[in-house]
């Protein structure tokens, strides 16, 4: 297996909310930046915008408009800090945690942050998401050096 450190760079932005895990916010690999999947947690506090829980801690309700508004401002703040602009996005993967409840409203603000640029998009109904978010994107983005 070959060794592609020498050929891509690693981006942690420090206004993000930190990885969950041993990963970075984004490897550029040329002219192609990649970022790992970006949730709508708050950089400053980790909490989940929106999020309603019961006494044990687990979620009994979420406002769907504002972790989808946290999550756009969460991207655009990793591709800033990696040296790219939002509208340079060509392909962007949604996770949904509800997709029949949460689609139409996620498609309307979608549509409010896309009006200049048009990138590919799927949309992916899962069971679950790491910590209490409902939504996750997976970007990348055409950003030459």
């Amino acid at each position: 297996m070959k060794d592609h450190s020498k050929r891509s760079k690693e981006y942690l932005a420090k206004n993000a909310p930190k990885p969950m895990g041993a990963y970075p916010h984004a490897r550029r690999v040329g002219d192609l930046l990649f970022l790992s999947g970006i949730g709508p947690r708050n950089p400053e506090s980790n909490n989940v915008p929106g999020v309603t829980l019961d006494d044990k801690g687990d979620v009994i309700g979420y406002e769907i408009e504002a972790q989808c508004h946290a999550v756009f401002e969460n991207v655009k703040t990793v591709l800033e800090s990696s040296g790219a602009r939002w509208e340079q996005l060509v392909d962007v993967t949604v996770f949904l945690l509800d997709i029949k409840k949460d689609f139409d409203q996620f498609n309307l603000i979608y549509a409010e942050y896309f009006k200049e640029n048009s990138p590919c998009r799927t949309t992916i109904g899962v069971t679950g998401l790491p910590s209490l978010i409902a939504i996750e994107l997976k970007c990348i983005a055409w950003s030459p050096k």
